[in-house]
């Protein structure tokens, strides 16, 4: 539902929407505040001739649809129309609580002066009090107009940040408290003008900027504004953004435009920023882990609150485990989450604790010896073969036999041998491209310029095995069946083949591991060597198995077992 809020004299009426029976008057005083600018403690509402009071709901008052709550504001312990000056007798003041102004003798604002400052971050222009005026140069107090080389700087203390202390402006970041806010009908385009814009969340309300606008549209049942956001220094400008808060659009005050006699020199009712905290936005109601205690959440007791350095959470001594019984003395204090364990803290000439993931590994409890570290299977390229396709035949141009690479990924970055793990590299249904010789099954034997390889397969790897004994016969399929295409013979599954002219077969790059030197003396002795073309001259299945005669180029003969 919506009610409509009206000042005493009837100048001004805002309508409050997304209330409901249940609202308090406290949580309605709020809404009043973000309107017309009057903190709670100043306002007094009226509905019906009762005066409303905290701690009841709009429907203890009976308030309807649409009805009016009016509005008297409180001015130093004497009720006033909002937007009329309390005047007093000639020669006292209108407000005792606020400083004296002190002309510096030059510059266009006083000292103790309430202005607006930009933000030369942000751009952003954000309410401030004037603590100091100084010049660069020319005498003190001087009564004269300071020359142009001359600059004025003023000192200036942000109301809401007062942890950022004294701020020190040039003449062009501070002005005049805006204090007149436009009607509809005097907003033109072209117009510069104060408002409130959040860059991250348009629909949000924000901090105020300078704006120009661009359009300006209006229909039966919308009003909309789009404009130019003015960043000053701080960066360029936004454009077409369009502004959420028609009725708080400000103009700007030029210097010199308040009278001598000082009114508006008093501090004029702050304008409403965007909420601090995104996650509740500031709404007293709810409960917020992250702008409170971190724990808990709840909006209570902030003077048992303490800040964790690290993470700047918010946490009650009483929520802690285990809960303090009062505020720590340290200048410095981390949360349980921040806070580094002692005793996981390895000190000089200690030995590395194990982590909680590596302590439930096999290997912590495992005696051998092997050292894991030198692995080098798994790591990635740094450098790809562009010389030759992936399925090219033959040699590689530019590796001459006899290279030798220390790891096999280095095999692979030159393109004689791809694949890191693998044995073979080929495809089942072209042929075989390369092989490694690693000795690895009990039939491989090496004579140098001839070997039988037994293929790949037929070894039990389950149970995340790396390696076991042979313990089934190998399948003429995938790599295998790849490698015996190289050869100048049909693919025969049951009786075989043999390639009556072996030259002929497809050539295969051959490189020996060291893997290899317990079963061959051809083996390198350390990491992986290029030995050349080979041919494939024989595929049998069964126990038989025959050597070929060498021929001019390498050859091989294979044994399915």
């Amino acid at each position: 539902m919506w009610i409509q809020v009206r000042t005493m004299d009837g100048k001004e009426t805002h309508r409050i929407d997304s209330l409901s029976k249940l609202t308090k008057v406290d949580e309605l005083r709020l809404k009043i505040l973000e309107l017309f600018k009057v903190d709670p403690e100043k306002q007094r509402l009226f509905y019906r001739g009762k005066q409303m009071e905290d701690g009841h709901t709009i429907f203890d008052y009976n308030v309807g649809l649409n009805d009016i709550v009016q509005l008297l504001v409180r001015q130093s312990d004497k009720s006033s129309t909002h937007g009329e000056a309390e005047v007093q007798a000639a020669g006292t003041s209108t407000q005792t609580d606020l400083p004296d102004l002190v002309d510096p003798g030059f510059g266009c604002y006083k000292i103790n002066e309430f202005v607006d400052a930009r933000d030369l971050n942000m751009g952003a222009w954000f309410e401030a009090q004037i603590v100091n005026v100084t010049k660069t140069s020319g005498e003190e107090g001087s009564d004269t107009k300071p020359s142009e080389e001359e600059v004025i700087h003023y000192h200036v203390k942000y109301e809401d940040y007062p942890e950022n202390g004294v701020v020190l402006l040039h003449s062009k970041d501070v002005r005049p408290r805006a204090r007149t806010v436009y009607q509809w009908h005097q907003l033109e385009v072209g117009m510069v003008v104060m408002v409130n814009f959040n860059p991250d969340e348009p629909k949000e309300r924000g901090y105020w900027y300078d704006a120009q606008i661009q359009r300006k549209r209006e229909t039966r049942t919308l009003h909309e504004i789009y404009t130019k956001i003015l960043l000053g220094d701080a960066g360029d400008s936004l454009n077409d953004c369009r502004i959420m808060f028609l009725t708080e659009i400000y103009k700007i005050e030029e210097p010199g435009a308040l009278d001598e006699s000082g009114v508006g020199s008093d501090s004029p009712l702050k304008r409403s920023n965007g909420p601090e905290c995104k996650h509740c936005k500031d709404d007293l109601k709810k409960n917020c882990r992250w702008c409170n205690c971190h724990v808990c959440g709840v909006k209570q007791d902030p003077d048992k609150q303490l800040l964790c350095d690290e993470c700047d959470m918010a946490f009650h001594i009483y929520c802690l485990n285990p809960p303090l019984t009062s505020l720590p003395d340290d200048d410095d204090w981390y949360c349980p989450e921040c806070r580094n364990d002692v005793s996981e803290v390895v000190l000089a000439g200690e030995k590395l604790k194990d982590s909680k993931k590596k302590s439930k590994m096999a290997s912590a409890s495992s005696t051998s010896q092997r050292d894991w570290g030198k692995g080098m299977a798994c790591v990635g390229r740094s450098k790809q073969c562009t010389i030759v396709p992936s399925n090219h035949y033959g040699p590689v141009p530019g590796v001459p036999v006899g290279s030798i690479w220390k790891f096999r990924v280095q095999v692979s970055e030159s393109g004689c041998h791809r694949p890191h793990v693998a044995g073979i590299h080929g495809r089942s249904n072209d042929g075989s491209y390369s092989l490694v010789l690693a000795g690895g099954y009990e039939d491989d034997q090496d004579n140098g310029n001839e070997f039988t390889y037994t293929g790949s397969g037929g070894r039990d790897l389950s149970g995340n095995k790396r390696t076991a004994e042979q313990s089934c016969d190998q399948k003429l399929t995938n790599m295998n069946r790849a490698l015996a295409l190289n050869c100048n013979a049909s693919v025969n599954e049951k009786d075989g083949a043999e390639a009556k002219d072996w030259k002929a077969g497809k050539p295969v790059r051959v490189v020996r591991s060291s893997k290899g030197r317990k079963h061959s003396k051809f083996s390198p002795e350390d990491g992986n060597r290029y030995d050349g073309i080979y041919k494939v001259g024989m595929k049998l299945w069964g126990e038989a198995m025959e050597s070929l005669a060498l021929g001019p180029v390498r050859q091989i003969s294979h044994h399915w077992d």
